[in-house]
């Protein structure tokens, strides 16, 4: 018999990002429009709202006019810095290129659009939907899946807290939760841990292209007042990557004199000795970026994946007692760099569905009527006209990828739509033995304009309890010294925006692998790039990771 306690709900999300949030809300608003009553319950990993999310952020606002339209005339974050300019620059090593507006199909413009914090987004999201009578539980992490007898999913349980490394109960030692929920939504962003199990469970991706991923590595700098010009908006290209990488920048200038700027390195990349860490400093050297940071400060960091395979590697969206949504799914349009305004819309498009069916007396079935309406949706004809720009980039290269996709995407939007869908490849499986490349050379930090990894993470507010299960945990413990090592140059070791992986003593014949849990900053890269799928990352104790105030 289990000891845990449990609650019943009718609805229980994972995660209070935008898409769990906006899915809160829906449902919320179809209760009391229906005059009924509806139990919605939305579980976070985070301290608080917003203590885990990470994003540019600059946001069509076309789903949250659909969802709260009055959103502009209240207090919301959003509205307070609409884009007024919208540069793309093609960096080369000291010059950069202004790319003419005229090239690139009007969806890419940002007319329209708002920058901000999405974290303070989501704190905003929040407040909404409390007042509609939503149950929020920051700091509660979801750990497992629970299936009913039939392998329906029934809901979930939060982890235990006060578990000692080793296993053993501390004196603080608290069960988890069950949640119960006729329909169970997974919100947790790219790569969630239980979002796995589930599609791994019920073969959800079985007929779409394998995901691939971009890290972004994101600094807010406070910079001088006469460089500061609100909503200007700026995407580059380029520099510092070459042939075996793809990503590119982003220059985000927000409310409070603040910008946001970051990079993005597609974790497709081939050289072992890349990192997306100092890959991101190396571009903040080119003297257009190092000009408008000059006299300035850095005042917060962070990392996160992002999906980037687009409408091919969208899984199937639903399952027996319940349904993916937001990045969970993948609704990253990756082009416009957008995929707030595609994380609602589909969380939206699920409350809905969800809402009908428990309205109809059902519960722990598959709710078909999600995925129906995505296909019949603008989300989907949006995702459709780009969906073969990042294969085009990485089977062509950046210079002549981009002029192809570039012409794809000018053929959709004028309606001749393209007979083909390209393929992706996972990134794990595109790594080059060590043997056939050059190791990378990056600049040392000088700790004004470039940093390193350990002060970065300080800046994160990162904390997880010292004495727990370690949450990164290796399916085999021989594969990093073993295989990684001698094949790779240990690549955990650069890929990791944080520092959490070490070799150390690999000058003698007993080279060993360090797993550094506390710094983990939850970006998912190692569960995604590590070569033999060795590393699985699972969730620690609620509340652990970092504590982003604003990003």
């Amino acid at each position: 018999m289990s000891e845990r306690e449990s609650m019943p709900y009718d609805v229980v999300i994972v995660g209070a990002g935008p898409a769990g949030l906006s899915a809160a809300i829906r449902l919320k608003q179809l209760a009391n429009e229906a005059g009924s009553e509806l139990a919605v319950c939305v579980l976070e990993k985070g301290s608080e709202v917003g203590a885990h999310i990470l994003s540019g952020a600059v946001i069509d606002p076309r789903a949250m006019d659909e969802l709260i339209p009055d959103w502009r005339d209240t207090d919301c974050p959003m509205a307070e810095t609409p884009v007024v300019q919208n540069h793309h620059w093609v960096l080369t090593k000291n010059k950069k290129f202004d790319l003419p507006h005229w090239w690139t199909p009007p969806f890419l413009h940002n007319e329209g659009t708002y920058t901000c914090s999405l974290g303070n987004l989501c704190r905003w999201l929040a407040g909404r939907a409390e007042e509609l009578g939503v149950e929020i539980f920051p700091g509660f992490a979801a750990a497992e899946i629970l299936f009913d007898e039939a392998g329906r999913v029934k809901g979930v349980a939060t982890g235990d807290m006060g578990v000692a490394r080793d296993g053993t109960h501390k004196p603080d030692y608290t069960p988890g939760l069950e949640i119960h929920a006729k329909y169970t939504f997974f919100a947790e962003g790219v790569r969630g841990h239980l979002t796995k199990e589930v599609i791994r469970t019920f073969d959800l991706a079985r007929d779409a292209q394998p995901q691939v991923y971009g890290l972004g590595i994101k600094e807010l700098w406070d910079i001088a007042p006469d460089k500061h010009v609100p909503g200007k908006v700026i995407h580059t290209q380029g520099f510092p990557l070459d042939d075996d990488a793809n990503g590119g920048g982003w220059i985000y200038h927000q409310a409070n004199g603040q910008v946001s700027i970051g990079f993005v390195t597609w974790l497709g990349y081939t050289n072992p000795y890349i990192s997306p860490f100092q890959e991101m400093q190396k571009w903040k050297t080119h003297p257009v970026i190092a000009e408008l940071l000059a006299g300035g400060k850095r005042v917060s960091y962070g990392a996160r994946a992002i999906n980037d395979g687009g409408l091919q590697s969208i899984p199937r969206l639903v399952f027996p007692g319940g349904a993916l949504i937001g990045c969970s799914a993948g609704f990253l349009n990756v082009p416009r760099i957008k995929g707030t305004h595609g994380a609602q819309k589909s969380a939206m498009m699920a409350a809905e569905a969800a809402f009908a069916a428990i309205q109809s007396d059902r519960e722990h079935d598959e709710l078909t009527a999600y995925p129906q309406a995505f296909e019949a949706s603008w989300l989907h004809k949006e995702l459709s006209v780009v969906r073969n720009v990042v294969p085009l980039v990485k089977k062509f290269g950046d210079f002549i990828g981009s002029g192809l996709s570039g012409i794809t995407m000018w053929a959709e939007h004028f309606g001749l739509k393209m007979p083909f869908t390209m393929k992706h490849h996972p990134d794990n499986e595109s790594l080059w033995r060590k043997d056939l490349v050059s190791p990378k050379s990056y600049p040392k930090p000088d700790g004004v304009l470039t940093f390193d990894r350990l002060s970065s993470v300080f800046l994160s507010n990162t904390n997880h309890e010292e004495d727990q299960p370690v949450h990164l945990t290796l399916r085999d413990p021989d594969i990093p010294v073993d295989y990684n090592l001698p094949m790779y140059d240990g690549p955990s070791q650069r890929y990791c925006p944080a520092g959490v992986y070490e070799f150390v003593d690999v000058d003698t014949t007993n080279p060993k692998f360090v797993i550094n849990a506390q710094n983990c900053v939850h970006c998912k890269t190692c569960d995604i790039k590590d070569p033999l799928q060795n590393i699985n990352w699972v969730v620690p104790e609620g509340g652990g990771g970092p504590n982003y105030p604003n990003m």
